[in-house]
């Protein structure tokens, strides 16, 4: 299995998981969140930031965190890639890859949920463990 395989897979066994900003574990996850521990479970190793905020419209500060992390920007997305969205003007937001769409921490849902099809916001970069 590669490791966007695995990493696919535990961003879908997260599915229904319930939102919570700034959580790190089962009792609730953010995207920032769900990022580390699906990443963690699937064997990268990486530096996690110690504080961030992604209501900002800073998506080089947020690209930084992504590659002290141990991630590198890539042109084209795969499954299991992280995908650094802008919803809104002062908002970043990070989503997972998965075949036909994307497992990410809905705020709005109030869980993690895979959503089907392209993203509906604009994409500022991918991020590859590999």
């Amino acid at each position: 299995m590669t490791m966007g395989e695995r990493i696919v897979a535990e961003a879908l066994a997260m599915t229904g998981t319930p939102f919570r900003l700034h959580g790190r574990g089962a009792e609730g996850l953010d995207c920032v969140g769900l990022a580390l521990l699906v990443l963690g479970r699937a064997g990268h190793v990486g530096a996690a930031p110690a504080a961030y905020g992604l209501r900002t419209g800073d998506a080089q500060r947020v690209a930084g965190w992504l590659r002290e992390a141990g991630l590198q920007p890539v042109a084209e997305a795969r499954p299991g890639d992280l995908a650094l969205v802008r919803p809104g003007p002062m908002q970043l937001h990070l989503m997972i890859h998965a075949p036909g769409g994307f497992v990410h921490a809905h705020a709005g849902l109030r869980r993690v949920v895979v959503m089907p099809g392209p993203s509906p916001w604009p994409v500022i970069g991918h991020w590859r463990t590999e």
